[in-house]
């Protein structure tokens, strides 16, 4: 664990960068860390300011994103996409349970609505069935996917990808990067699953934590993209 080296935590006079007292902030890579907006930058140097007496990143997610955008999403895109563009063949919200009735139709209001939205942004169809086995997803429909992850900077290609691994869906990723979802909504859809079971089978403290900890990181991820939007 660091100590705080630092007394002021502020942006930089241009307003992109971080500056700890006299020092320039730098990534664990080395590279001056340079924000795409003065909202970004702003939120980070908040961060770094609200730190104790020992420095503690965990508490510092827009910090660690930020720090990912910079030192490894560069170097990995081609790799992030193909990982990103494999969760359509699995996509939480395509994925259906076939009974009880009210799961079914709890799932169809909140996931529907996602999969209608992401046919008509991407123009294309995606599958939705029952089951967890991989659906049919075309080579056209992940190519359209890759193009458009493809597109995206590193700050929210990051965003993305931190969206879609926390949720395991593809389409909720994207719903939130573009806020069609806000971070709420998009906890709410992730965790329905789980939330059914909490409420029909009584408290399970261990789950209960995981949730938790979705409904914290996909927050961060919310308020990242919100400031990356400035």
């Amino acid at each position: 664990m660091t100590r705080r080296f630092y007394d002021l935590a502020r942006p930089s006079e241009d307003g992109l960068g971080v500056v700890l007292d006299a020092r320039t902030l730098r990534t664990p890579g080395g590279t001056v860390f340079r924000a795409p907006t003065p909202t970004l930058a702003q939120a980070i140097a908040e961060e770094w300011a609200t730190q104790g007496e020992h420095i503690i990143p965990a508490t510092m997610p827009l910090t660690q994103l930020a720090f990912a955008a910079l030192d490894v999403t560069p170097g990995r895109r081609g790799e992030l996409s193909v990982g990103l563009v494999k969760f359509l063949e699995t996509d939480l919200v395509c994925h259906r349970a076939d009974h009880p009735a009210e799961l079914v139709a709890r799932q169809a209001a909140a996931w529907d609505p996602i999969v209608d939205w992401s046919n008509r942004r991407f123009h294309m169809r995606v599958p939705v069935l029952t089951g967890i086995l991989p659906g049919p997803v075309t080579p056209e429909m992940k190519t359209v996917l890759a193009w458009e992850i493809d597109d995206l900077d590193d700050f929210r290609l990051t965003a993305l990808a931190q969206a879609i691994n926390l949720t395991g869906s593809a389409l909720i990723g994207f719903a939130l990067l573009e806020k069609r979802l806000d971070a709420e909504a998009a906890f709410a859809a992730a965790a329905l699953d789980d939330l059914w079971s909490l409420e029909h089978w009584g408290e399970d403290e261990e789950a209960r934590g995981r949730l938790d900890r979705l409904k914290r990181d996909l927050s961060a991820v919310g308020r990242f993209i919100d400031a990356l939007s400035d």
